[in-house]
Protein backbone atom coordinates (compact mmCIF):
# COMPACT_ATOMS: atom_id res chain seq x y z
CA UNK A 1 0.00 0.00 0.00
CA UNK A 2 1.74 3.23 -1.20
CA UNK A 3 0.18 5.91 1.60
CA UNK A 4 2.07 8.67 -0.25
CA UNK A 5 0.84 8.28 -3.97
CA UNK A 6 0.21 11.92 -5.29
CA UNK A 7 -1.93 13.16 -7.70
CA UNK A 8 -0.48 14.69 -11.02
CA UNK A 9 -1.17 18.70 -10.96
CA UNK A 10 -1.63 18.25 -14.93
CA UNK A 11 -4.42 15.82 -14.26
CA UNK A 12 -6.31 18.07 -11.84
CA UNK A 13 -5.54 20.59 -14.08
CA UNK A 14 -7.46 18.54 -16.43
CA UNK A 15 -10.33 17.66 -14.27
CA UNK A 16 -10.78 20.97 -13.33
CA UNK A 17 -11.56 22.27 -17.05
CA UNK A 18 -13.44 19.10 -18.00
CA UNK A 19 -15.81 19.10 -14.98
CA UNK A 20 -19.54 18.78 -16.12
CA UNK A 21 -20.81 18.74 -12.40
CA UNK A 22 -20.87 21.82 -10.64
CA UNK A 23 -21.85 24.99 -12.23
CA UNK A 24 -19.18 27.53 -13.00
CA UNK A 25 -21.05 31.04 -12.13
CA UNK A 26 -19.13 32.85 -9.06
CA UNK A 27 -17.21 35.62 -10.29
CA UNK A 28 -14.50 37.91 -8.19
CA UNK A 29 -17.12 39.78 -6.66
CA UNK A 30 -18.72 36.79 -5.14
CA UNK A 31 -15.90 34.99 -3.83
CA UNK A 32 -14.62 38.37 -2.25
CA UNK A 33 -18.12 38.42 -0.75
CA UNK A 34 -18.31 34.86 0.50
CA UNK A 35 -14.92 35.14 1.62
CA UNK A 36 -15.86 38.18 3.75
CA UNK A 37 -19.02 36.49 4.48
CA UNK A 38 -17.58 33.71 6.84
CA UNK A 39 -14.82 36.00 7.76
CA UNK A 40 -16.92 38.40 9.71
CA UNK A 41 -19.48 37.01 12.03
CA UNK A 42 -18.10 35.59 15.06
CA UNK A 43 -14.79 37.42 15.37
CA UNK A 44 -16.54 40.47 15.34
CA UNK A 45 -19.81 40.03 17.34
CA UNK A 46 -18.58 37.16 20.14
CA UNK A 47 -14.76 36.80 20.65
CA UNK A 48 -13.59 39.96 20.50
CA UNK A 49 -15.20 40.45 24.35
CA UNK A 50 -14.56 37.38 25.29
CA UNK A 51 -10.51 37.39 24.26
CA UNK A 52 -10.29 41.08 25.80
CA UNK A 53 -12.33 39.95 29.29
CA UNK A 54 -10.07 36.47 29.86
CA UNK A 55 -6.79 36.57 27.38
CA UNK A 56 -5.77 39.74 26.62
CA UNK A 57 -7.47 43.36 27.88
CA UNK A 58 -7.42 45.98 25.23
CA UNK A 59 -4.31 44.32 23.70
CA UNK A 60 -6.93 42.17 21.83
CA UNK A 61 -6.49 44.34 19.01
CA UNK A 62 -2.75 42.90 19.14
CA UNK A 63 -4.02 39.50 19.30
CA UNK A 64 -6.07 39.81 16.02
CA UNK A 65 -2.97 41.56 14.66
CA UNK A 66 -0.86 38.39 15.08
CA UNK A 67 -3.81 36.03 13.86
CA UNK A 68 -3.54 37.87 10.70
CA UNK A 69 -0.40 37.94 9.98
CA UNK A 70 -0.35 33.99 10.12
CA UNK A 71 -3.23 34.12 8.01
CA UNK A 72 -2.23 36.50 5.60
CA UNK A 73 0.92 34.47 5.29
CA UNK A 74 -1.44 31.25 4.84
CA UNK A 75 -3.71 32.62 2.48
CA UNK A 76 -0.95 33.79 -0.04
CA UNK A 77 -0.21 29.90 -0.19
CA UNK A 78 -3.67 29.14 -0.61
CA UNK A 79 -3.92 31.63 -3.64
CA UNK A 80 -1.11 30.01 -5.46
CA UNK A 81 -2.61 26.72 -5.07
CA UNK A 82 -6.40 27.89 -5.89
CA UNK A 83 -5.14 29.40 -8.77
CA UNK A 84 -3.01 26.40 -10.09
CA UNK A 85 -5.62 23.87 -9.45
CA UNK A 86 -9.08 25.13 -9.05
CA UNK A 87 -10.49 21.93 -7.24
CA UNK A 88 -13.47 22.04 -4.57
CA UNK A 89 -11.08 20.01 -2.24
CA UNK A 90 -8.87 23.36 -1.10
CA UNK A 91 -6.17 22.48 1.02
CA UNK A 92 -7.46 18.45 1.27
CA UNK A 93 -6.72 18.66 -2.99
CA UNK A 94 -3.55 20.50 -2.34
CA UNK A 95 -2.12 18.01 0.07
CA UNK A 96 -3.27 15.25 -2.39
CA UNK A 97 -0.85 16.80 -5.10
CA UNK A 98 2.07 17.85 -2.87
CA UNK A 99 2.52 15.41 0.14
CA UNK A 100 0.43 12.48 -0.93
CA UNK A 101 -2.88 10.91 -0.03
CA UNK A 102 -2.29 9.74 3.66
CA UNK A 103 -1.92 13.31 4.13
CA UNK A 104 -4.43 14.55 2.07
CA UNK A 105 -6.80 12.30 4.23
CA UNK A 106 -5.44 13.54 7.41
CA UNK A 107 -5.92 17.41 5.91
CA UNK A 108 -9.76 16.21 5.05
CA UNK A 109 -10.98 14.67 8.18
CA UNK A 110 -9.29 17.66 9.85
CA UNK A 111 -11.20 20.32 7.70
CA UNK A 112 -14.30 18.30 8.38
CA UNK A 113 -13.86 19.46 11.72
CA UNK A 114 -12.64 22.62 10.95
CA UNK A 115 -16.06 23.57 9.10
CA UNK A 116 -18.60 21.58 10.57
CA UNK A 117 -17.92 22.84 14.31
CA UNK A 118 -17.49 26.08 13.43
CA UNK A 119 -20.51 26.34 11.62
CA UNK A 120 -22.16 24.60 15.01
CA UNK A 121 -20.16 27.34 16.82
CA UNK A 122 -21.49 30.06 14.63
CA UNK A 123 -25.11 28.67 14.95
CA UNK A 124 -25.26 29.10 18.76
CA UNK A 125 -23.94 32.64 18.35
CA UNK A 126 -26.61 33.59 16.07
CA UNK A 127 -29.39 32.02 18.48
CA UNK A 128 -27.93 34.01 21.08
CA UNK A 129 -28.19 37.52 19.43
CA UNK A 130 -31.73 36.18 17.97
CA UNK A 131 -32.97 35.72 20.89
CA UNK A 132 -31.77 38.82 22.55
CA UNK A 133 -33.03 40.64 19.29
CA UNK A 134 -36.55 39.29 19.88
CA UNK A 135 -36.40 40.23 23.61
CA UNK A 136 -36.44 44.23 22.40
CA UNK A 137 -39.02 44.16 20.25
CA UNK A 138 -41.58 42.01 22.63
CA UNK A 139 -40.98 38.64 21.53
CA UNK A 140 -39.95 36.22 24.31
CA UNK A 141 -38.60 32.95 23.31
CA UNK A 142 -39.23 30.23 25.80
CA UNK A 143 -35.77 29.91 27.91
CA UNK A 144 -35.49 26.05 28.03
CA UNK A 145 -35.42 26.27 24.33
CA UNK A 146 -32.92 29.24 24.04
CA UNK A 147 -29.89 27.48 25.14
CA UNK A 148 -27.87 24.67 25.35
CA UNK A 149 -28.73 21.77 27.64
CA UNK A 150 -27.90 22.27 31.15
CA UNK A 151 -27.24 25.96 30.75
CA UNK A 152 -28.76 28.59 33.07
CA UNK A 153 -31.09 30.56 32.02
CA UNK A 154 -33.42 33.51 33.55
CA UNK A 155 -37.25 33.31 33.82
CA UNK A 156 -39.72 36.28 33.33
CA UNK A 157 -39.81 36.06 37.57
CA UNK A 158 -35.86 36.28 37.98
CA UNK A 159 -35.44 32.39 38.44
CA UNK A 160 -33.09 30.28 37.20
CA UNK A 161 -33.64 26.88 35.15
CA UNK A 162 -31.38 24.78 33.19
CA UNK A 163 -32.15 25.20 29.42
CA UNK A 164 -33.06 21.80 27.41
CA UNK A 165 -32.64 22.88 23.78
CA UNK A 166 -31.28 25.86 21.40
CA UNK A 167 -34.04 25.80 18.67
CA UNK A 168 -33.45 28.33 17.12
CA UNK A 169 -29.81 27.17 16.14
CA UNK A 170 -31.44 24.15 15.02
CA UNK A 171 -33.76 26.05 12.48
CA UNK A 172 -30.75 28.39 11.14
CA UNK A 173 -28.56 25.19 10.48
CA UNK A 174 -31.78 23.70 8.49
CA UNK A 175 -32.65 27.34 6.49
CA UNK A 176 -28.99 27.74 5.24
CA UNK A 177 -29.28 23.50 4.29
CA UNK A 178 -32.17 24.27 2.35
CA UNK A 179 -30.79 27.02 0.78
CA UNK A 180 -27.61 25.56 -0.39
CA UNK A 181 -29.66 22.41 -1.63
CA UNK A 182 -31.26 24.85 -4.04
CA UNK A 183 -28.20 26.38 -5.65
CA UNK A 184 -25.17 27.80 -5.45
CA UNK A 185 -25.85 30.87 -7.41
CA UNK A 186 -28.78 31.97 -5.04
CA UNK A 187 -26.75 30.94 -2.40
CA UNK A 188 -24.17 33.38 -3.40
CA UNK A 189 -26.86 36.22 -4.21
CA UNK A 190 -28.42 35.77 -0.71
CA UNK A 191 -25.12 35.85 0.61
CA UNK A 192 -23.53 39.24 -0.79
CA UNK A 193 -27.37 41.32 0.55
CA UNK A 194 -25.94 39.67 3.61
CA UNK A 195 -22.68 40.68 3.55
CA UNK A 196 -23.47 44.34 2.43
CA UNK A 197 -25.96 44.65 4.97
CA UNK A 198 -23.41 43.48 7.55
CA UNK A 199 -20.58 45.39 6.76
CA UNK A 200 -23.12 48.37 6.70
CA UNK A 201 -23.91 47.51 10.07
CA UNK A 202 -19.98 47.50 11.33
CA UNK A 203 -19.02 50.82 9.96
CA UNK A 204 -21.99 52.48 11.24
CA UNK A 205 -21.08 51.12 14.82
CA UNK A 206 -17.43 52.36 13.99
CA UNK A 207 -18.54 55.98 12.87
CA UNK A 208 -21.02 56.28 16.38
CA UNK A 209 -19.44 54.40 18.83
CA UNK A 210 -16.07 56.13 18.28
CA UNK A 211 -17.33 59.49 20.25
CA UNK A 212 -17.72 57.50 23.17
CA UNK A 213 -14.77 55.82 23.51
CA UNK A 214 -12.61 56.78 27.15
CA UNK A 215 -8.78 56.74 26.83
CA UNK A 216 -8.60 55.56 30.45
CA UNK A 217 -9.99 52.34 29.25
CA UNK A 218 -7.07 51.35 26.97
CA UNK A 219 -4.40 51.33 30.78
CA UNK A 220 -2.89 48.79 31.54
CA UNK A 221 -2.74 48.20 27.60
CA UNK A 222 -1.39 44.49 28.61
CA UNK A 223 -2.85 43.32 31.73
CA UNK A 224 -0.27 41.91 34.58
CA UNK A 225 -0.36 37.86 34.40
CA UNK A 226 -2.28 36.17 36.78
CA UNK A 227 -0.39 33.41 36.79
CA UNK A 228 -1.51 31.49 34.38
CA UNK A 229 -0.14 31.34 30.53
CA UNK A 230 -3.07 32.21 28.54
CA UNK A 231 -4.73 35.08 31.58
CA UNK A 232 -3.38 38.54 30.40
CA UNK A 233 0.77 39.44 29.84
CA UNK A 234 2.47 39.13 26.61
CA UNK A 235 1.58 35.37 26.83
CA UNK A 236 -1.89 35.89 26.80
CA UNK A 237 -1.80 37.86 24.22
CA UNK A 238 -0.29 34.84 21.90
CA UNK A 239 -3.38 33.13 23.38
CA UNK A 240 -5.67 34.80 22.54
CA UNK A 241 -4.49 35.61 19.14
CA UNK A 242 -4.96 31.46 18.82
CA UNK A 243 -8.51 31.82 20.15
CA UNK A 244 -9.64 34.94 17.69
CA UNK A 245 -7.79 32.83 14.58
CA UNK A 246 -11.44 30.86 14.91
CA UNK A 247 -12.29 34.41 13.30
CA UNK A 248 -9.92 34.27 10.47
CA UNK A 249 -10.88 30.93 8.88
CA UNK A 250 -13.67 32.17 6.41
CA UNK A 251 -10.75 33.44 3.38
CA UNK A 252 -9.72 29.44 2.97
CA UNK A 253 -13.81 28.41 2.52
CA UNK A 254 -13.31 30.52 -1.03
CA UNK A 255 -11.14 28.09 -2.32
CA UNK A 256 -13.80 25.39 -1.94
CA UNK A 257 -16.06 27.38 -4.46
CA UNK A 258 -12.61 27.21 -7.22
CA UNK A 259 -14.64 24.33 -9.25
CA UNK A 260 -17.96 26.77 -9.06
CA UNK A 261 -15.64 30.15 -10.41
CA UNK A 262 -15.96 31.42 -14.00
CA UNK A 263 -12.29 32.07 -14.11
CA UNK A 264 -10.53 30.53 -11.09
CA UNK A 265 -6.82 30.97 -11.98
CA UNK A 266 -7.69 34.94 -11.97
CA UNK A 267 -10.25 34.96 -9.20
CA UNK A 268 -9.53 32.89 -6.59
CA UNK A 269 -6.59 34.90 -5.40
CA UNK A 270 -8.82 38.32 -5.62
CA UNK A 271 -11.35 36.41 -3.34
CA UNK A 272 -9.07 35.22 -0.90
CA UNK A 273 -6.37 38.01 -0.56
CA UNK A 274 -8.84 40.67 -0.84
CA UNK A 275 -11.72 39.28 1.87
CA UNK A 276 -8.54 38.33 4.33
CA UNK A 277 -7.58 42.05 4.27
CA UNK A 278 -10.81 44.02 4.25
CA UNK A 279 -11.72 41.97 7.43
CA UNK A 280 -8.22 42.26 9.05
CA UNK A 281 -8.59 45.78 9.00
CA UNK A 282 -12.07 45.65 10.27
CA UNK A 283 -11.54 43.59 13.56
CA UNK A 284 -8.94 45.84 14.47
CA UNK A 285 -10.86 49.22 14.65
CA UNK A 286 -13.53 47.35 16.32
CA UNK A 287 -11.62 45.75 19.06
CA UNK A 288 -9.87 48.81 19.28
CA UNK A 289 -13.20 50.55 19.74
CA UNK A 290 -15.11 48.00 22.12
CA UNK A 291 -12.26 47.72 24.27
CA UNK A 292 -12.09 52.20 24.81
CA UNK A 293 -15.88 52.34 25.61
CA UNK A 294 -16.27 49.79 27.89
CA UNK A 295 -13.59 48.22 29.99
CA UNK A 296 -12.51 45.25 29.04
CA UNK A 297 -13.57 43.33 31.94
CA UNK A 298 -17.09 43.66 30.98
CA UNK A 299 -17.10 42.72 27.56
CA UNK A 300 -17.31 38.57 28.51
CA UNK A 301 -21.30 38.33 27.00
CA UNK A 302 -22.40 37.01 24.16
CA UNK A 303 -23.58 40.01 22.50
CA UNK A 304 -20.62 42.13 23.46
CA UNK A 305 -20.97 44.64 20.24
CA UNK A 306 -24.31 45.42 21.36
CA UNK A 307 -23.06 46.15 24.90
CA UNK A 308 -21.03 48.87 23.79
CA UNK A 309 -23.49 50.49 21.27
CA UNK A 310 -26.09 50.31 24.60
CA UNK A 311 -23.10 52.04 26.50
CA UNK A 312 -22.49 54.66 23.74
CA UNK A 313 -25.90 55.76 24.10
CA UNK A 314 -27.20 54.33 20.34
CA UNK A 315 -30.48 53.79 21.44
CA UNK A 316 -32.67 51.68 19.07
CA UNK A 317 -29.50 51.62 16.67
CA UNK A 318 -28.31 48.98 19.24
CA UNK A 319 -31.11 46.47 17.78
CA UNK A 320 -30.26 47.36 14.18
CA UNK A 321 -26.47 46.24 14.97
CA UNK A 322 -28.15 43.14 17.04
CA UNK A 323 -30.29 42.54 13.43
CA UNK A 324 -26.77 43.07 12.12
CA UNK A 325 -24.82 40.66 13.97
CA UNK A 326 -28.14 38.01 12.87
CA UNK A 327 -27.49 38.47 9.02
CA UNK A 328 -23.67 37.97 9.59
CA UNK A 329 -23.40 35.35 11.28
CA UNK A 330 -26.36 33.31 9.21
CA UNK A 331 -23.71 34.30 6.14
CA UNK A 332 -20.93 32.48 8.00
CA UNK A 333 -22.69 29.30 8.74
CA UNK A 334 -23.95 29.08 4.92
CA UNK A 335 -20.20 29.36 3.92
CA UNK A 336 -18.76 26.89 6.27
CA UNK A 337 -21.67 24.44 5.70
CA UNK A 338 -20.93 25.24 1.63
CA UNK A 339 -16.99 24.50 2.37
CA UNK A 340 -17.61 21.24 4.00
CA UNK A 341 -20.13 19.88 2.05
CA UNK A 342 -17.44 20.39 -1.07
CA UNK A 343 -15.15 19.09 0.46
CA UNK A 344 -17.08 15.92 1.34
CA UNK A 345 -17.67 15.57 -2.38
CA UNK A 346 -14.52 16.21 -3.81
CA UNK A 347 -13.48 13.11 -1.16
CA UNK A 348 -15.76 10.72 -2.01
CA UNK A 349 -15.00 11.92 -6.36
CA UNK A 350 -11.39 10.05 -5.27
CA UNK A 351 -12.52 6.95 -3.65
CA UNK A 352 -12.05 8.11 -0.33
CA UNK A 353 -15.51 8.22 0.98
CA UNK A 354 -18.83 6.37 -0.44
CA UNK A 355 -19.85 7.41 -3.51
CA UNK A 356 -23.56 8.37 -2.79
CA UNK A 357 -21.35 11.27 -1.85
CA UNK A 358 -20.86 13.09 -4.51
CA UNK A 359 -24.21 12.78 -6.33
CA UNK A 360 -25.45 16.03 -7.85
CA UNK A 361 -29.15 16.94 -7.92
CA UNK A 362 -30.54 16.69 -11.42
CA UNK A 363 -32.20 20.27 -10.99
CA UNK A 364 -30.28 22.13 -8.89
CA UNK A 365 -27.01 20.74 -9.64
CA UNK A 366 -25.68 20.76 -6.31
CA UNK A 367 -24.38 17.98 -4.12
CA UNK A 368 -27.33 17.44 -1.98
CA UNK A 369 -26.63 14.11 -0.45
CA UNK A 370 -23.28 15.75 0.85
CA UNK A 371 -25.22 18.76 1.86
CA UNK A 372 -27.99 17.51 3.99
CA UNK A 373 -25.86 15.35 5.49
CA UNK A 374 -23.61 18.30 6.87
CA UNK A 375 -26.79 20.02 7.76
CA UNK A 376 -27.86 17.03 10.15
CA UNK A 377 -24.50 16.56 11.39
CA UNK A 378 -24.34 20.26 12.61
CA UNK A 379 -27.45 20.70 13.73
CA UNK A 380 -27.79 18.33 16.25
CA UNK A 381 -24.45 19.39 18.25
CA UNK A 382 -25.71 23.07 17.73
CA UNK A 383 -28.72 22.25 19.53
CA UNK A 384 -26.80 20.68 22.70
CA UNK A 385 -23.53 22.29 23.01
CA UNK A 386 -22.01 25.42 24.26
CA UNK A 387 -19.96 28.52 22.23
CA UNK A 388 -17.11 26.82 24.08
CA UNK A 389 -17.37 23.56 23.96
CA UNK A 390 -18.24 23.71 20.28
CA UNK A 391 -15.57 25.97 19.31
CA UNK A 392 -12.90 24.41 21.52
CA UNK A 393 -11.54 22.46 18.25
CA UNK A 394 -11.92 24.87 15.44
CA UNK A 395 -8.64 27.23 15.56
CA UNK A 396 -6.15 24.32 16.21
CA UNK A 397 -7.62 22.19 13.38
CA UNK A 398 -7.62 25.49 11.33
CA UNK A 399 -3.81 26.31 11.92
CA UNK A 400 -2.89 22.68 11.02
CA UNK A 401 -4.66 23.05 7.68
CA UNK A 402 -2.99 26.10 7.50
CA UNK A 403 0.90 24.69 8.03
CA UNK A 404 -0.16 22.15 5.68
CA UNK A 405 -0.70 24.13 2.79
CA UNK A 406 2.11 26.60 3.37
CA UNK A 407 4.21 23.29 3.37
CA UNK A 408 3.13 22.17 0.20
CA UNK A 409 3.46 25.54 -2.30
CA UNK A 410 7.22 24.96 -0.84
CA UNK A 411 7.16 21.10 -1.51
CA UNK A 412 5.64 21.65 -4.97
CA UNK A 413 7.95 25.09 -5.82
CA UNK A 414 10.92 22.36 -5.01
CA UNK A 415 9.65 19.31 -6.66
CA UNK A 416 8.03 21.19 -10.12
CA UNK A 417 9.48 24.90 -10.19
CA UNK A 418 8.55 24.91 -14.13
CA UNK A 419 5.02 24.17 -13.43
CA UNK A 420 2.86 27.39 -15.08
CA UNK A 421 1.38 29.22 -11.68
CA UNK A 422 -0.76 32.02 -12.50
CA UNK A 423 -0.45 33.08 -9.12
CA UNK A 424 2.62 33.02 -7.82
CA UNK A 425 3.30 33.37 -3.42
CA UNK A 426 5.61 36.77 -3.65
CA UNK A 427 8.85 35.91 -1.22
CA UNK A 428 7.89 32.08 -1.38
CA UNK A 429 10.92 30.89 0.64
CA UNK A 430 10.46 33.72 3.60
CA UNK A 431 6.00 33.50 3.34
CA UNK A 432 5.60 29.80 3.33
CA UNK A 433 7.96 29.00 6.06
CA UNK A 434 6.84 31.75 8.10
CA UNK A 435 2.86 30.23 7.50
CA UNK A 436 4.11 27.10 9.17
CA UNK A 437 5.50 28.41 11.92
CA UNK A 438 3.61 31.14 12.44
CA UNK A 439 0.61 28.68 12.52
CA UNK A 440 2.91 25.79 14.66
CA UNK A 441 3.54 28.57 17.07
CA UNK A 442 -0.31 29.69 17.72
CA UNK A 443 -0.90 26.04 18.43
CA UNK A 444 1.75 25.51 20.86
CA UNK A 445 -0.25 28.56 22.80
CA UNK A 446 -3.69 26.69 22.72
CA UNK A 447 -4.84 24.59 25.92
CA UNK A 448 -4.06 20.96 26.70
CA UNK A 449 -7.24 19.59 26.15
CA UNK A 450 -7.50 20.81 22.88
CA UNK A 451 -4.70 18.97 21.62
CA UNK A 452 -6.48 15.94 23.27
CA UNK A 453 -9.39 16.39 21.19
CA UNK A 454 -7.39 16.88 17.75
CA UNK A 455 -5.58 13.56 18.59
CA UNK A 456 -8.68 11.66 19.51
CA UNK A 457 -10.50 13.04 16.52
CA UNK A 458 -7.00 11.98 13.90
CA UNK A 459 -7.39 8.90 15.70
CA UNK A 460 -10.64 8.21 14.70
CA UNK A 461 -9.72 9.25 10.95
CA UNK A 462 -7.14 7.03 10.71
CA UNK A 463 -9.35 4.56 11.45
CA UNK A 464 -11.68 5.49 8.94
CA UNK A 465 -8.72 5.68 6.41
CA UNK A 466 -7.52 2.23 6.82
CA UNK A 467 -10.80 0.54 7.31
CA UNK A 468 -12.41 1.94 4.19
CA UNK A 469 -10.75 5.44 2.26
CA UNK A 470 -7.22 3.45 1.53
CA UNK A 471 -9.24 0.46 0.60
CA UNK A 472 -11.38 2.17 -2.44
CA UNK A 473 -9.01 4.72 -3.15
CA UNK A 474 -9.55 5.31 -7.14
CA UNK A 475 -5.89 6.56 -7.08
CA UNK A 476 -4.55 3.46 -5.86
CA UNK A 477 -6.13 1.51 -8.66
CA UNK A 478 -4.93 4.13 -11.25
CA UNK A 479 -1.88 3.74 -12.87
CA UNK A 480 -1.80 7.59 -13.44
CA UNK A 481 -0.56 7.46 -9.46
CA UNK A 482 2.51 9.24 -9.08
CA UNK A 483 4.40 7.55 -6.42
CA UNK A 484 5.97 8.91 -3.49
CA UNK A 485 9.61 10.27 -4.36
Amino acid sequence: MDLLRRKRIEDLQAEAEGEQGLKRVLGPLNLTMLGIGAIIGTGIFVLTGTVAAQNAGPAVVLSFVLAGIASIFAALCYAEFAALVPIAGSAYTYGYATLGEFFAWVIGWDLILEYGLSATTVAIGWSGYVVSFLRDIGITVPPHFAAARGTLVTLADGSQTAAWFNLPAVIIVGLVTTLLVIGIRESANVNNVIVFIKVGVVLLFIGLTAHAIDPANWHPFIPPNTGVREHFGPTGVVAGAGVVFFAYIGFDAVSTAAQEAKNPQRDMPIGIIVSLLVCTVLYIIVSAIATGVLPYSQLDVPDPIAKVADAAGLGWISSLIKLGAIGGLSSVILVQLMGQSRIFYTMSKDGLLPPFVNKIHPKYRTPYITTIIVGIAVSIPAGFLTVREAGSLVSIGTLLAFAIVSAGVLVLRIREPGLHRPFRTPLVWFVAPMGVLSALYLMWYLPLRTWERLIIWLAIGLAAYFLYGSRHSKLGGSSGARPAE
